[in-house]
C-alpha cells in the first residue's frame, strides 16, 4: 500500500467520476475510466477534451500538455481493465447493491495490495468493506462537485482500514492540490453531515409555508454570505440524492432533524428532482439547465400590493453598534434621523461612532466629503425618547432582553404620534409579546437588520398575527429605499436565518464533543466543501458563545425538538466565561488587543 499510486482506475463516469478522472489525469496519473455505458465513456472523453481546450485558450496549459493529459485517460467497459491499477475509486450509483457488486468483482481482478476507495457520501464504508476479501484496503475518498474546482477531499476510515492505505490516499490528495480531511465512518461524514441537516430544515421551512423559496434562499445568501440558497442547492445536488443521504443519516442518528422533510419525498416520487429534471423547488429552462424560469409560484410584480404609510423621519433607539449602524443606513438614504439613547452623552458617542464610520468610507473613496457632512447633518442625537414625538418610524435597537424591550415599547406607545410604525430589531424574541404592551399592536413589526448594518443587505421583515397590512408594506418600502433586501417571515423563534444557522452550528459542536473531527477539520470542511465564508467555530467565536447559547435556548424552547437542545460543550464554555473573540477565548484562543 506504499506504492506511489501512479495508475488509478475510476469506476463510474458520471459527472463526479469524470471530474475525478480529469483531476487525476491533469496531475500526471494514468487514468483507467470504466463504465458499462459506452455513451458515458464517450461523454467523459468529450468533457476532458472540452475542459483542456478551454485551459489552452486561457493559456493555463500548452497544447502539448493537453495532448499528454488526453493520452493518460483511457476508457473501458469492463472492470477487468482495472487489473493493473494501484488504486480504484468507485463512483457508481448510491446504493449498497451496486457498490457491493463492484467490490466483489474487483476482488477477483485487482492485486491484494490495490487500495479500493468508495466515493459514497451517505453509505457505510464499513459495510462496503465487509464485502471485500481484503477489508483492510477499503476506505472512503469523498470528492466534492465539481471535483476539478473543489479543494476538499474527505478521507474516510472504517474500523477495518489499514493506516498505510489512509496514508497513501492522503498523500495522493495533497499531490492533487486538494485539502484532505481525515474522518470516521458515519453517514454524511463532516461536510455533508452538517450541510444536509441544514438543507433538510430549509425544505421543512418551505413546506410549512413559513417563507417563500425566494426569501429563504435570499436570506441565507445575504444573511450568511453563502454562495447559494439551500433550496437552489438542493435542486443542484438532486432532491432524490439529498433524500437518500438524509435517510442514511437518520438511520444512524435517529435525530428528527435528519428525517427527510416529506416534500423531498413528494418531489422525488413525482420525478421533480431538481436541475437534472428541469424542475424541483424551482423550474429551469431545460432538463440539466441552470437558468431559473418563472413558474406558477414565482411572485408577480405588484401582486396584492398595499400602499404603505408615508415615512420621512426615523427614530432609532439605542446607543450600541447596531443602533449606530441602523441610524447611519437611514441617514445615508436621506431620512431625518433622531438617535435616542439613555443619556445625551451616550447619544453623542453613538453619533461620533457614525462619523468615524463615514470617515472610513471617505478615505476609501466610497463616499465624498460633502455626502459625509450631509449624512451627519441629518442625525440628531437625543438623551430621551421624548424626541420621537414626530417620527414616522421608530426602530428599537437595544439589548436583546424581553423586559427591556417591552418597557421601551410602553414608552414609545405613549410618545409616538398616532400612525407611527413601531419596529423592533430583535433576532430571537417574539415580536407579538413586544407588540402587546402597546395600545396599538397593529402598528408593531419586526425589522431584523444584520450586523454590521451598513454592509449587510438583508432585513427580515417579521409580521405578527396582529400587524396591519399597510405597516408591513411600509417597512418593505423603506427597506428598498435604504437599499436593503427585505424577506418576509412570520413571528417565530429564529425567523429564517437564525432558525437555519444555529442548529447547524450546534451540530458542529456535537461533532467535536463526540471526538468525530477536530475544530480545524470541521472549519476546513465547511469552507472548502460547502463554500462557506467562515467555518462554524470561527463564526461561533465571532458571534459570541453567550449570544449563540441564548439563541439555541430560544429555538429549543419554541420547537421542543431534542435535536435543538444546546450542546453541553457550548454551555460549559459559556459558564467558564469563554465567550469567543470578545473575551480572548472561545473555541479557540485569541491574542489580546
Amino acid at each position: 500500500m506504499d506504492t506511489p499510486l501512479s495508475t488509478i482506475a475510476v469506476v463510474g463516469l458520471g459527472t463526479m467520476g469524470t471530474g475525478i478522472a480529469e483531476v487525476l489525469a491533469r496531475a500526471g496519473r494514468e487514468v483507467i475510466g470504466i463504465d458499462i455505458s459506452e455513451t458515458a465513456a464517450r461523454q467523459a472523453v468529450a468533457s476532458l477534451e472540452s475542459s483542456t481546450a478551454r485551459a489552452v485558450r486561457r493559456e493555463r496549459i500548452t497544447e502539448q500538455e493537453r495532448r499528454d493529459i488526453l493520452a493518460r485517460f483511457r476508457t473501458f467497459s469492463d472492470l477487468q481493465a482495472a487489473a493493473d491499477a494501484e488504486l480504484v475509486i468507485e463512483v457508481v450509483p448510491e446504493t449498497y447493491e451496486i457498490k457491493q457488486q463492484v467490490f466483489r468483482e474487483l476482488d477477483a481482478v485487482v492485486s491484494p495490495t490495490t487500495i479500493l476507495a468508495t466515493g459514497t457520501n451517505a453509505l457505510s464504508v464499513t459495510r462496503l468493506a465487509a464485502e471485500s476479501q481484503h477489508p483492510e484496503r477499503v476506505l472512503g475518498l469523498h470528492f466534492f462537485n465539481p471535483a476539478p474546482a473543489m479543494k476538499l477531499v474527505e478521507v474516510v476510515s472504517s474500523v477495518l482500514t489499514a493506516p498505510p492505505a489512509v496514508d497513501s490516499v492522503t498523500r495522493l490528495a495533497r499531490e492533487l492540490g486538494k485539502e484532505p480531511v481525515a474522518v470516521g465512518d458515519r453517514p454524511g461524514f463532516v461536510a455533508d453531515g452538517l450541510l444536509f441537516g441544514y438543507l433538510n430544515q430549509a425544505a421543512a421551512m418551505y413546506e410549512a409555508n413559513y417563507a417563500s423559496r425566494e426569501d429563504i434562499d435570499a436570506a441565507m445568501k445575504l444573511g450568511c454570505g453563502l454562495p447559494m440558497g439551500p433550496l437552489a442547492l438542493l435542486d443542484l445536488i438532486g432532491i432524490d440524492t439529498a433524500r437518500t443521504v438524509l435517510e442514511a443519516m437518520y438511520s444512524a442518528s435517529q435525530d428528527r432533524l435528519h428525517a427527510p422533510a416529506p416534500v423531498l419525498g413528494q418531489l422525488s416520487e413525482a420525478g421533480l428532482t431538481g436541475r437534472k429534471a428541469g424542475r424541483g423547488f424551482y423550474t429551469y429552462d431545460a432538463p440539466g439547465g441552470q437558468e431559473v424560469v418563472p413558474d406558477a409560484l414565482t411572485p408577480a410584480a405588484g401582486a396584492g400590493a398595499v400602499t404603505g404609510r408615508e415615512v420621512s423621519s426615523v427614530g432609532v433607539a439605542g446607543s450600541g453598534t447596531m443602533a449606530s449602524g441602523i441610524a447611519e443606513v437611514f441617514a445615508k438614504a436621506g431620512y431625518a434621523v433622531v438617535l435616542a439613547a439613555r443619556s445625551q452623552e451616550k447619544a453623542d458617542t453613538a453619533k461620533a461612532r457614525i462619523a468615524k464610520s463615514l470617515g472610513r468610507s471617505v478615505s476609501k473613496g466610497r463616499l465624498t466629503e460633502e455626502a459625509r457632512n450631509e449624512t451627519l447633518a441629518r442625525i440628531t442625537p437625543a438623551g430621551s425618547l421624548d424626541s420621537f414625538a414626530d417620527v414616522d418610524l421608530a426602530v428599537e435597537a437595544v439589548a436583546e432582553d424581553l423586559d427591556i424591550k417591552r418597557e421601551l415599547f410602553t414608552t414609545l406607545d405613549k410618545v409616538c404620534k398616532p400612525g407611527a410604525v413601531l419596529a423592533t430589531t430583535t433576532s430571537s424574541l417574539p415580536v407579538v409579546a413586544i407588540a402587546r404592551v402597546t395600545s396599538r399592536p397593529e402598528d408593531v413589526v419586526g425589522m431584523h437588520f444584520f450586523n454590521p448594518a451598513p454592509a449587510m443587505k438583508l432585513v427580515e421583515v417579521v409580521r405578527t398575527v396582529l400587524t396591519a397590512d399597510d405597516v408591513h408594506a411600509t417597512v418593505r418600502e423603506v427597506c428598498v429605499k435604504v437599499r436593503k433586501h427585505p424577506v418576509d417571515c412570520g413571528d417565530r423563534a429564529g425567523f429564517i436565518v437564525n432558525a437555519l444557522l444555529f442548529p447547524y452550528l450546534n451540530n458542529a459542536i456535537k461533532m467535536v464533543e463526540e471526538h468525530y473531527a477536530t475544530l480545524d477539520d470541521i472549519d476546513a470542511a465547511m469552507k472548502l466543501g460547502g463554500g462557506y465564508p467562515m467555518g462554524p467555530f470561527e463564526l461561533l467565536d465571532v458571534v459570541g458563545l453567550d449570544v449563540s447559547l441564548a439563541i439555541e435556548k430560544v429555538l429549543h424552547s419554541e420547537f421542543r425538538d431534542p435535536g435543538l437542545a444546546p450542546a453541553p460543550l457550548l454551555e460549559h464554555l459559556v459558564a467558564a466565561g469563554c465567550l469567543g473573540r470578545k473575551t480572548g477565548r472561545g473555541f479557540r484562543e485569541y491574542a489580546r488587543r
